[in-house]
């Protein structure tokens, strides 16, 4: 016990001063550290963040390039509509037909482009109602359907690649 009281007693205040030095400097090392991890985290969530940044850049240009024609082809909806109610006429003059028959070229021609485009018709009679797909304007009762089965198509609906540009308008069998 008297080796500990003088070896406490041998301390000098050089040599606390020396202790307390060594822990500010381990205290300033450890806020170093400290703030090295910091800025290394602020790094690592900008980095996320650019990286979010680029690939929702991507989506959002391939999403414009798919669907670029969108626009136009929504407003020829009614072009198309117009283009196959005139189709329905069935002349009786020999010249009329020459024109009904131009007339068919041109719109086999025109449906050809839009199919090349990614468009296409909803498939309407015989199939189940999908409300994605198809606007229910009438609800019958007919016999030869299931429930819930389409009977008749009012307005061809259209879909560009998965996206719909207007729904079928159908009677639905109840």
């Amino acid at each position: 016990m008297e080796e500990e009281a003088v070896s406490e007693e041998n301390v000098t205040p050089a040599d606390e001063a020396e202790g307390a030095n060594q822990e500010v400097e381990v205290t300033e090392e450890d806020a170093r550290l400290a703030e090295i991890a910091e800025l290394n985290n602020r790094l690592l969530r900008v980095q996320a963040d650019y990286d979010n940044f680029r690939r929702r850049s991507r989506e959002e240009k391939e999403a414009a390039a798919k669907y670029r024609s969108q626009n136009v082809i929504e407003a020829l909806l009614p072009v198309i509509d117009n283009f196959e109610r005139a189709l329905l006429v069935k002349p009786e003059a020999e010249e009329a037909k020459s024109l009904l028959q131009g007339m068919e070229m041109v719109y086999r021609q025109f449906q050809d482009t839009l199919k090349s485009e990614g468009v296409e018709v909803i498939e309407t009679v015989g199939h189940s109602f999908d409300p994605h797909l198809h606007q229910a304007v009438m609800q019958v009762e007919e016999d030869g359907f299931e429930s819930n089965q389409i009977v008749e198509e009012l307005q061809k609906g259209y879909k560009l690649k998965d996206r719909v540009l207007r729904p079928s308008m159908v009677k639905v069998n109840a």
